[in-house]
């Protein structure tokens, strides 16, 4: 079958959905798959409903988002790949023992381009005792143009993913303070589509995660430096050998599962760090969101690494 799906943005952390067309995996199920830009990151999902494609990547935010608006577009995730957060704290100086209630007080330069990282982060502060309200943000920008800020000494402290962290720390011009991959689980990134296309075209879900699942398997056998030449083209922005440390970072914290079964804790987490910053009012159940029978049949069937 010929399947469209929808790329929410390109990120290093989305490193896995680039290697499965990179290594065939899908043609190694026996699929089609055309990958097709999302006109806009909030609009990934929603996409599947105007007919821009079946499949789509991207944060199970917004199917709880979506379906607090219109439950009748059961919008579900099938296949989780990206289970923590990818994003981290960067400071100008050193400060090996930073904690996480050590924001209170300080100015933050945010990632402003999507919802879910200040949401998160939100939430590890509540879980601390403090009040997001206390964590000063520093004027709304770009996380490009918040790394140019921390370099030109503008800021202290900003919020990035990769490639910004790495580059900032090759050139010195930063310092990890936090990775929110060390929280532990988060269910940050799935392929989602609608339970009426897991209705009519199940074989396809199966394959379509099998085929995951086996570039998971490939990515685990790997290191960063394979993984970055496997998806160069995607990225070619990034230099290589930049590309690969990124993605021996986000393997060193764990950051892309192992299965594509997503955990139960991790959507609960995420269903709870919206709830606190208003972002849903309906807590959901992971039922609700999920349907993760074709995983854990992918993992029963255990296919061959690719």
């Amino acid at each position: 079958m010929a399947v469209t799906l929808i790329e929410n943005f390109r990120a290093v952390f989305y490193a896995p959905f680039h290697a499965a067309s990179a290594l065939n995996a899908y043609q190694a199920e026996g699929l089609q798959v055309e990958t097709k830009k999302s006109p806009a990151a909030e609009r990934t999902l929603t996409s599947l409903g105007e007919g821009a494609g079946q499949v789509s990547w991207g944060g199970p935010l917004r199917i709880m988002a979506a379906l607090e608006k219109a439950p009748k577009d059961r919008y579900v995730a099938f296949c989780e790949v990206v289970g923590k957060d990818p994003f981290f704290l960067v400071g100008r100086a050193p400060n090996p023992g930073f904690r996480i209630e050590g924001l209170a007080g300080m100015t933050l330069a945010t990632v402003t381009e999507v919802p879910t990282p200040w949401i998160c982060l939100r939430h590890d502060l509540r879980r601390a005792g403090i009040d997001p309200a206390t964590v000063r943000q520093a004027p709304a920008r770009t996380m490009a143009e918040n790394a140019a800020a921390l370099r030109a000494g503008e800021v202290d402290l900003i919020q990035v993913f990769e490639p910004y962290a790495r580059s900032l720390i090759l050139e010195g011009a930063g310092h990890v303070w936090y990775a929110a991959a060390n929280r532990g689980v988060t269910s940050y990134t799935t392929l989602n589509t609608t339970r009426a296309f897991i209705e009519r075209n199940p074989d396809t879900v199966l394959r379509m995660t099998r085929a995951m699942y086996r570039t998971l398997k490939w990515i685990a056998a790997h290191d960063g430096r394979d993984l970055a030449e496997a998806i160069s083209a995607c990225l070619p922005e990034i230099p290589v050998p930049v590309l690969a440390a990124c993605c021996n970072e986000y393997k060193s914290l764990g950051l892309w599962n192992r299965t594509p079964v997503m955990s139960r804790e991790g959507l609960e987490w995420l269903r709870d760090a919206m709830l606190g910053a208003g972002a849903i009012r309906t807590r959901f159940a992971y039922e609700d969101c999920v349907d993760m029978r074709f995983a854990e049949q992918a993992v029963r069937e255990d296919p061959p690494s690719l």
